[in-house]
């Protein structure tokens, strides 16, 4: 796929499974999710950490789930594992590199740089998480670098670097919420929310996906399976929301072929800007279909 077309892919629902246990790379095959992160780096201890190297390209390499998005996390190029993580990861067949804690567009690409002496192919993009102050600040150039598909909120990190609470409201990460929007939608890539760590409280995360969903996040990252179907839920158009759309498509271009310039709907008026918005809607319905899931 072209760098356009991977932006478009859906992902309402990004799981991250650590790469070290075989059982949650097995279970990922059954999992609705649209994408899959394979963790090399939180999730993994330090005397597991080359073992699970192997695990994760070997997963990758399976083809064993279907049309799920593959992505493996690697370790920061400042950690003894990092180097050897991007080298093995570049022939890994995954679909994406996620790099974690990115300050700057010079260590995506010093990534990019490693990926391509290993010989990866053109089409392995990266993802940044930006979960870090100075990630924040500098993600505008960051989502300006031509490696990338996907910024990731990290606000696991980022909650510690700020001396931050974890509120229910999540009024501590608004600013940093807004700055990777905006660097996302300037330079057209997918972003995605943080995870949501109390998983005994099912109606907080209900509260923080739509509030994703309100802000304009095209997905969520997932800690536990039982996340994924809500995820999905939230972030996919429901059946009404498509059918409004077709209707609002159908109404501007008969309005177009008759020679107007806008149309009226329930009372409503309908420009190009509402036709644009609604074809987004049915092309995301049209690429979640097509997954299966």
């Amino acid at each position: 796929m072209s760098q356009e077309e991977e932006v478009l892919r859906p992902r309402r629902s990004v799981l991250y499974m650590p790469a070290s246990r075989a059982s949650a790379l097995e279970k990922a095959k059954s999992l609705p999710a649209d994408a899959l992160i394979f963790d090399l780096e939180d999730a993994v201890a330090p005397d597991a950490k080359a073992d699970a190297r192997g695990m994760a390209v070997q997963a990758a390499l399976s083809g064993e789930y279907g049309r799920r998005e593959i992505a493996i996390r690697a370790n920061g190029l400042d950690t003894p594992w990092g180097k050897e993580d991007l080298q093995a990861i570049a022939r890994s067949g995954a679909h994406a590199v996620v790099i974690p804690k990115v300050e700057s567009t010079k260590m995506l690409e010093e990534a990019a740089q490693i990926l391509a002496d290993s010989g990866a192919p053109e089409n392995l993009w990266l993802w940044a998480m930006i979960e870090t102050p100075k990630g924040v600040l500098r993600v505008e150039e960051i989502a300006a670098n031509s490696k990338l598909t996907v910024l990731v909120m990290g606000t696991s990190d980022l909650a510690v670097d700020l001396t931050a609470n974890h509120t229910p409201e999540r009024i501590p990460f608004f600013t940093s919420f807004g700055l990777v929007l905006l660097a996302a939608r300037a330079h057209g890539r997918s972003v995605l929310d943080g995870v949501h760590l109390n998983l005994a409280d099912d109606e907080e995360f209900e509260v923080h996906c739509r509030q994703a969903v309100d802000m304009g996040f095209d997905g969520k990252t997932l800690i536990h399976p039982k996340q994924v179907a809500p995820a999905n839920a939230w972030f996919g158009p429901d059946p009404k929301a498509i059918e409004n759309a077709e209707k609002v498509v159908e109404a501007y271009e008969t309005a177009i072929a008759t020679g107007q310039g806008v149309a009226t709907l329930n009372g409503k008026l309908i420009e190009n800007l509402h036709a644009v918005q609604a074809r987004r809607i049915l092309a995301k319905a049209a690429a979640i279909k097509a997954l299966g899931n």
